[in-house]
């Protein structure tokens, strides 16, 4: 679907096996502000980071600055993979990729869920990128818990009937962990979830990204990544948690500030995992943040 919002131009980049990865490329390219690169969640996509990206790149606080937001293989508007390649090392592969099509040598990262693990690995992979990280609800230690419920929805969703059959869903899913949040943002949310081809709707990604996590046991411990949490001890850190959250507890933050000198922390009320990045003051914290380690 060609796209008509003023805001952001749609772009793609082919991946090193050629398929092709769609970003949303907000802003001025010529800003002498840092750009900001947004990285979603497991099933997410780039429309979650519509409100802070058009807040970022139009402005808000600070100068107008570029923003990135991108769709991972098999989400959004980037090509499925036929071989259902949605690995860890591939997908980071794909941003680099991205980010040297799109020329961007260096820029703050906000990572939701996944996004933010795969912000851990560029401090790994590609160190010189990193300006600065903003973590969403994610960090070193994932609980099992968490994991273990996104696992029962992963590619598991009924299709909704219609638009409110599919509102009905989303807040029965969401409702009583995200008591923040109101109809105008579940409707937003709604929007950014499902999409409608030919008179059907369906969630906007491969269904197949459930193999992410047929192999995950709730009852053998998960690696964690400490070693590439410890890798951002260079560059700036805002970490943000939702309060409900069941994936990123309250010790693993606490253990996190510990050991980042320069990590501050934003806590989401009424919101769990992952926080939508909708509030005002949410997307607050992030515009200062972002001025701040720009300046």
């Amino acid at each position: 679907m060609p796209n008509s919002d003023p805001a952001f131009t749609s772009r793609f980049v082919l991946a090193s096996d050629g398929l092709r990865l769609h970003v949303r490329d907000y802003g001025p390219r010529d800003s002498d502000a840092i750009p900001v690169v947004c990285l979603a969640g497991l099933t997410r996509n780039s429309a979650d980071f519509d409100a802070l990206a058009l807040a970022l790149s139009q402005g808000k606080m600070g100068n107008p600055r570029r923003v990135l937001a991108l769709d991972y293989r098999g989400r959004g508007l980037s090509d499925w993979d036929a071989g259902a390649r949605y690995d860890m090392t591939t997908e980071n592969a794909d941003i680099l990729s991205v980010l040297d099509a799109c020329e961007v040598g260096r820029a703050v990262f906000v990572g939701t869920s996944r996004g933010g693990l795969h912000a851990m690995v560029l401090a790994v992979t590609r160190p010189t990128v990193l300006h600065a990280v903003v973590l969403n609800d994610v960090g070193p230690v994932i609980e099992a818990q968490g994991l273990a419920r996104i696992k029962t929805y992963v590619g598991k969703l009924p299709p909704p009937r219609d638009w409110a059959d599919a509102l009905d869903l989303v807040k029965r899913m969401n409702a009583q962990m995200f008591p923040a949040i109101g109809d105008d943002a579940w409707r937003i949310f709604l929007r950014q979830t499902f999409e409608e081809k030919d008179g059907r709707l369906s969630a906007r990604y491969d269904p197949r990204l459930a193999d992410t996590l047929k192999d995950f046991d709730i009852e053998k411990p998960l690696p964690d990544l400490w070693p590439q949490f410890e890798a951002l001890k260079g560059v700036p850190l805002l970490a943000l948690r939702g309060a409900n959250s069941d994936l990123l507890a309250q010790n693993t933050l606490e253990e996190m500030q510990k050991r980042h000198p320069n990590c501050a922390v934003h806590l989401v009320d009424g919101e769990a995992h992952a926080p939508l990045l909708l509030d005002t003051t949410s997307i607050g914290s992030i515009l200062e943040f972002v001025v701040r380690v720009d300046a």
